[in-house]
């Protein structure tokens, strides 16, 4: 176990085998439906990034809150996992959670291997849920665990519009600057929360239609 600043950290670095690298929080389809395209536009990568704090991220958010309670308290994580299902009505992005949580959890049983006291290894199971357990093993509080979930989001969109568009990093780095509050907004709502009856339903539907034409396309530089 580890300074629990230093495992937000590690979690949050885009280079980790599950990073920003591999995924855009749905940036990509969004650029191919036309988001941003103009040069003119590029403001709204931003907007989209804030956006998906006040729906998706933040459900995602209370669900690594809450299974971090759970995990704390001996509960079962199948209930969590079943909240957050229900929440995410898009199959795509249920499978694609899951294979990342899978992800997630082999890379954490390698370095945090009290999170297989709470998991079966190898499992397919919702990014959150996973992130909630690691922030148990190592004492994140549930602030942190907000805070690490909302910011990776946020990270995970500004890094691949590097990729998909015309963008100043130094002007990437400014929309990730003025998100930190939407961000703080997110703890707030979520930080209390231990039932997964209370995990939020916001939902952006939108963000399930470019998942769902993303999945059928052949050549994709992201996974999601």
């Amino acid at each position: 176990m580890g300074s629990p600043e230093l495992v937000a950290m590690m979690l949050a670095d885009g280079r980790l085998p599950t990073g920003g690298h591999t995924q855009s929080a749905g940036l990509e389809p969004a650029v191919r439906a036309g988001l941003g395209t103009e040069g003119s536009r590029l403001s709204e990568v931003a907007d989209y990034a804030r956006d998906r704090l006040r729906t998706v991220t933040r459900v995602e958010a209370a669900v690594g809150v809450v299974a971090r309670a759970a995990a704390l308290n001996g509960e079962q994580l199948t209930t969590v996992e079943a909240a957050w299902a229900a929440r995410t009505p898009s199959h795509v992005l249920r499978a694609a959670s899951r294979r990342q949580g899978r992800a997630y959890l082999r890379l954490a049983s390698r370095v945090w291997p009290e999170v297989l006291k709470h998991l079966q290894p190898d499992i397919e199971i919702a990014r959150p849920v996973v992130i909630g357990v690691v922030a148990a093993v190592n004492d994140l509080s549930a602030e942190q665990t907000a805070r690490l979930i909302g910011y990776d989001d946020a990270q995970a969109v500004v890094a691949a519009s590097l990729k998909l568009l015309p963008v100043d990093p130094a002007e990437a780095a400014s929309w990730l600057a003025a998100l930190h509050q939407p961000i703080e907004e997110l703890i707030r709502a979520v930080a209390e929360l231990t039932d997964p009856d209370d995990i939020p339903a916001y939902g952006a539907p939108l963000i399930d239609v470019f998942a769902q034409a993303h999945a059928a396309e052949r050549m994709r530089l992201f996974h999601a």
